[in-house]
């Protein structure tokens, strides 16, 4: 109990009562089937040197976490892209498709779109939660077609397999996260209904008890899968990492709450050569917190790991 109470801790502090101003410029770029992404750029003019970061389920490139590693790896010398998924950068997106964990075609249409401006020699990718898995899976489907100049991934708090993180959801002390995640999605579903109608069926949402029913009345059908095997299996980084052709780094705490030991591929990580799996005792759910510090530990871990060649 204490263990679990310790990893609320971590999760919610730094998130909920940090704050990290930043300014950043903003872009949008249309994507391949008719959308639009918001890309929130922190300008380094100087640097051939480019981190694009990813964000959790219903974040956006303000989240504190996010904005933290943006100051930190400009602080270093690096250019910062920020990208929001469909639908989180405050406007609801064009197609009748929204966002989830395994849509890493999108990140690779922010990675060729900072490609094609022939302003970087390298490129790292760094996701948190969904955003981590996101990477995971964008290196494992590149697999040799990676670009060259994507050099690293790091995830942190990702959720390899995702039926288990959904399962950990119904956990009685995690009723809060639920809950968040629900009413931020219901409402983003609403919307997406009002837009494209007769995509879904409204009145299931009165009928969700757990969330595999909320994903396989709204979340599958959205994203065009058949069922729930079907679409946890895209969305399962776990699944395809295996492929990277870059050195992968994967941080996930002992004590996060959302993302059970199950969501982590620990096997794969020992036999790998190429993927480093690390599972500190602390840290919460992107957490992760320094003491006295205006950056964190996962700041420091990433831009470590892609320093180390």
């Amino acid at each position: 109990m204490i263990h679990r109470l310790a990893g609320h801790y971590q999760t919610i502090i730094p998130n909920l009562f940090r704050r990290v101003s930043i300014g950043y410029r903003r872009e949008r770029i249309d994507t391949p089937d008719g959308d639009f992404l918001d890309l929130d750029w922190l300008d380094h003019p100087a640097s051939r040197k480019l981190v694009i970061l990813s964000h959790g389920l219903e974040g956006d490139s303000s989240r504190v976490y996010v904005a933290s590693a943006a100051h930190y790896f400009a602080r270093h010398g690096w250019q910062v892209l920020a990208w929001n998924c469909r639908s989180c950068s405050g406007e609801m997106n064009r197609t009748r498709k929204l966002y989830s964990h395994g849509q890493s075609e999108d990140l690779e249409a922010v990675v060729d779109h900072a490609i094609a401006q022939n302003l970087y020699d390298r490129i790292v990718l760094v996701g948190y939660s969904m955003g981590g898995n996101l990477t995971l899976k964008y290196l494992g489907t590149m697999g040799t077609n990676r670009p060259a100049q994507v050099t690293h991934g790091v995830a942190f708090s990702a959720p390899c397999f995702i039926e288990h993180s959904v399962d950990s959801l119904e956990r009685r002390d995690n009723w809060v996260y639920k809950r968040k995640f629900y009413q931020s999605l219901a409402a983003k579903i609403s919307a997406k209904e009002a837009q494209f109608p007769g995509t879904v069926d409204l009145t299931q949402l009165d009928k969700v008890k757990v969330w595999r029913d909320f994903d396989l009345a709204f979340s599958a059908p959205i994203g065009g899968y058949r069922d729930l095997d079907e679409f946890y299996g895209y969305l399962s980084s776990g699944n395809y990492v295996a492929d990277t052709t870059a050195p992968v780094l994967i941080v996930n705490a002992q004590n996060d709450p959302i993302v059970p030991e199950a969501c982590t591929p620990v096997a794969l990580g020992k036999q790998h050569p190429l993927i480093t799996v690390e599972q500190p005792r602390r840290g919460g759910h992107v957490g992760f917190a320094l003491r006295g510090k205006d950056w964190n530990r996962m700041d420091e871990r990433a831009l470590a790991f892609v320093n180390a060649g």
